[in-house]
């Protein structure tokens, strides 16, 4: 997944900048973004929450 930095002048910029940027994002690409900040997060070895909840 490619960087992208934009300097805003104020927050509500920010913001809409933030938005736009998630609007323009392709369902593969939130899905793959979603999966990174997992990994970050948790680990690549992380159990699957879905899974968790199927046993009980």
């Amino acid at each position: 997944m490619e960087r992208v930095f934009q300097r805003s002048k104020n927050f509500k910029q920010a913001e809409e900048w933030d938005i736009l940027q998630h609007i323009r994002m392709t369902p593969e690409q939130r899905q793959e973004a979603s999966e990174q900040l997992r990994d970050r997060v948790y680990g690549k070895h992380a159990p699957d929450v879905r899974k968790a909840q199927q046993r009980k």
